[in-house]
């Protein structure tokens, strides 16, 4: 797999019946090896190891009621109330961070109503704050320390 935009990190990855596997921590079970997929293990033990997230308040493939459909949120991160701060998406390397990426995580956002949205596909990372009283938003400079997220 491609090398990313993040701190180096050796998941367990095996192979059965000639197909590729990684272990997801969070979901405690090996999951197909895919390149989004890589990039979601990467960051979330960014999040984990370097921004102090705690791995008990992330969860993995979300499902969320969006219209009436069943939508999934790749990673989404709960505070000590179980209540949603952020929402993560990721994209494999090869696909760009676009805007059409930053509206299906702000559709997701109609359900959840975070404080932060996280976008990346291993290479770029982006994150930007949601002001619901001023009904803005700003992109943040890094991904923000777990600490952080219930201040901004």
């Amino acid at each position: 797999m491609q090398p990313l935009h993040l701190p180096i990190y050796h998941p367990k990855v095996s192979r059965k019946d000639g197909k590729s596997f990684i272990f997801d921590p969070l979901r405690r079970k090996n999951v197909a090896l895919t390149p989004e997929e890589w990039v979601r293990q990467h960051f979330v033990n960014y999040l984990v190891t370097e921004k102090n997230y705690p791995e008990a308040l992330l969860a993995n493939e979300v499902t969320i009621a969006l219209e009436q459909l069943a939508r999934r949120c790749d990673t989404v991160v709960y505070n000590l109330y179980l209540e949603p701060l952020a929402i993560v998406e990721y994209k494999a390397p090869s696909v760009p961070v676009t805007q059409q990426v930053f509206e299906q995580i702000a559709r997701y956002n109609l359900s959840l109503r975070v404080k932060c949205l996280i976008v990346t596909n291993g290479l770029e990372h982006y994150c930007c704050r949601i002001d619901y009283e001023k009904r803005s938003y700003a992109y943040l400079k890094e991904i923000p320390a777990y600490d952080a997220l219930g201040n901004l």
